[in-house]
């Protein structure tokens, strides 16, 4: 079709220039060249993702034209390459990471199994990428979302290899830690009908923006952003601590099990199954209104804390949360 040699061919003046830049910030600065690179990877894989989902709607309508077309898939590139640009798919990171070590020379776990591991996985997206840019093959969202899989695999892999314990970082900010996690919390509102913002919170009150992490007794974090205990029916992995819980309103420390994931992905996973499967949540799902939803949080007895709801609420509502949304 004469719109795929227009596109085409667009596709491939910009290829160029951007090689061209690429190589004029490696020679200036080489950590600039490497962090584009990595961008314009990312970008190449949400491009095609987006072109996968374009190919599954109706073509056939009264605005649909070979121009059309054309500019529609400008449009993908450019969102894809602003996408890339936020970080929030988390694949330009760990190949600008790996690039990094590679020409710098500084890979100080290359001799562990961890390592091969990351580099088996980072090898094999090279070339799945390879293969299907050159044969033209549009990238399917089921695989869009498996290669993020491996990615947060070897992002961990990497942090054990480096630090001795597996573990993501932990965000040092609150508009940190609503950067890091932004694309979970979306993922549970698409479950439960709860803004991802009101879950953030959530998230924070439990585990004050995420630096009061349940430890597993090696040290290690146990991810448990939202202080889920482990009951009977937990068949995961567990951590026993140290916790306040109030009885008549008073404050009484005690022993509880604390149920403990591989990643903050798992966690907000698990968050959502149980507000969605739980009958006794069943007032929760779908609340749309702040000050309300952490009412029935508190009413469907989530916490003991007579003023769980009132502190809930107030992060929702504050400004803390307002300012790490728009920096």
């Amino acid at each position: 079709m004469a719109v795929n040699k227009i596109t085409d061919a667009a596709s491939l003046a910009g290829d160029v220039q951007s090689a061209r830049d690429l190589r004029a910030k490696f020679k200036t600065d080489k950590e600039a060249g490497v962090k584009a690179a990595a961008q314009e990877f990312e970008a190449l894989f949400l491009q095609m993702m987006l072109k996968s989902m374009r190919a599954t709607t109706d073509q056939d309508s009264l605005m649909d034209s070979e121009a059309s077309r054309f500019f529609t898939g400008m449009l993908d590139e450019q969102i894809a390459k602003d996408i890339s640009r936020t970080g929030s798919i988390g694949l330009a990171k760990v190949l600008e990471e790996q690039l990094s070590l590679r020409i710098n020379g500084q890979d100080a776990v290359s001799d562990s199994g961890k390592a091969r591991e990351i580099n088996h996985d980072l090898n094999a997206v090279l070339r799945a990428a390879t293969i299907s840019a050159s044969h033209g093959d549009d990238l399917p969202l089921a695989a869009f979302r498996n290669l993020q899989a491996a990615l947060e695999r070897a992002t961990v892999n990497r942090a054990a290899a480096n630090d001795g314990a597996v573990g993501e970082p932990v965000a040092a900010t609150p508009k940190a830690f609503v950067r890091q996690m932004w694309p979970h919390a979306v993922e549970a509102s698409r479950d439960t009908g709860i803004p991802p913002q009101f879950l953030i919170a959530h998230a924070a009150l439990e585990s004050g923006w995420g630096q009061r992490d349940i430890k597993n007794a090696d040290g290690s974090p146990t991810y448990n952003l939202f202080g889920i205990k482990a009951g009977a029916s937990w068949q995961g992995k567990s951590a026993e601590v140290s916790t306040t819980e109030y009885e008549n309103g008073a404050p009484v420390r005690e022993k509880a099990r604390f149920r403990a994931y591989n990643s903050y992905a798992e966690a907000f996973a698990d968050y959502a199954n149980l507000l969605a499967t739980s009958p006794r949540y069943g007032g929760v799902i779908g609340s749309q209104d702040g000050t309300e939803f952490a009412r029935r949080l508190q009413q469907a007895g989530y916490a003991t804390d007579p003023k769980y709801a009132e502190k809930l609420a107030a992060i929702i509502n504050g400004a803390t949360l307002r300012q790490a949304f728009i920096g």
